[in-house]
């Protein structure tokens, strides 16, 4: 799964890096982040139709918004369920009704800089059966250094105990599309979420690209990672600075995992 990830270029930065037309006031306020959690407002990218004035619709515009991470259906009772659908897998992408009409006409890039990982260990000689898991996290970032453009759906839900005129009355939500974890990833874990590379970028939003269309670009090729060990401290989401993706001089990990230039 993607439980955690880093977004923390300027929004203008962004923008330009993904030929974004548009930038929403709160978007671009948003504030960089190197620990984003589940249910954190997040930066996503959509094409849809520009919003004139008296409530009709000019071209299609590619647009930077500001959405909240974990999906919640328009057919959802409370935006609760959000917390929960953080992640959608490739497999089921089709088959789930949460996810399978944004597949089709709501697909988002979510613009970030790596994500986190954690690696399972082995227990200690000697410990407890039941003593905690060890684990490592792991910083994991596209190894050129480029924008990570995670592959995301996204959908509207209207909170109907609000007035028609409320601004409020609408949540947009987003979750991140992942798959399994590649050959150099999975010692790590193995999910991963899905980083689309440039050339993919421009079909993957068009609303005019249907659903299976878009599971082949979803399904296909990736852009490759680099991996470096981390610091506990990103385990608590009270922590958020530039010093989380630092190396960590001292990995609790025997093997550590590399993979590109870390």
């Amino acid at each position: 799964m993607c439980g955690r990830y880093a977004s923390f270029r300027d929004a203008q930065d962004i923008s330009d890096d993904l030929a974004v037309a548009e930038i929403a006031e709160d978007a671009r306020l948003l504030p960089p982040s190197w620990n984003v959690a589940p249910t954190d407002p997040v930066r996503i990218v959509v094409e849809r139709p520009k919003r004139l004035e008296g409530g009709s619709t000019g071209e299609i515009t590619r647009m930077l918004r500001l959405a909240r991470w974990g999906l919640v259906p328009s057919w959802a009772k409370d935006p609760s369920i959000g917390a929960r659908m953080i992640n959608a897998r490739t497999e089921t992408l089709l088959d789930k009704s949460a996810f399978a009409k944004p597949l089709a006409v709501r697909r988002c890039l979510l613009p970030a800089d790596g994500y986190y990982e954690w690696r399972k260990l082995e227990l200690p000689p000697g410990a407890p059966a039941r003593a905690k898991v060890p684990k490592q996290p792991y910083w994991i970032h596209p190894d050129d250094g480029d924008v990570a453009a995670l592959a995301g759906l996204y959908e509207f839900w209207r909170d109907r105990s609000k007035a028609d005129d409320d601004p409020d009355r609408w949540l947009v939500s987003a979750t991140v599309i992942t798959t399994a974890a590649s050959e150099d990833l999975e010692r790590i874990h193995d999910r991963m979420p899905v980083v689309l590379p440039r050339a993919s970028w421009d079909a993957w939003l068009d609303p005019a690209v249907g659903a299976e269309e878009a599971m082949g670009i979803v399904t296909g090729p990736q852009v490759g990672m680099a991996t470096r060990p981390v610091g506990d401290a990103v385990g608590s989401v009270q922590n958020n600075r530039p010093s989380l993706i630092d190396v960590d001089p001292d990995p609790r990990d025997p093997d550590v995992v590399t993979a590109g230039r870390g």
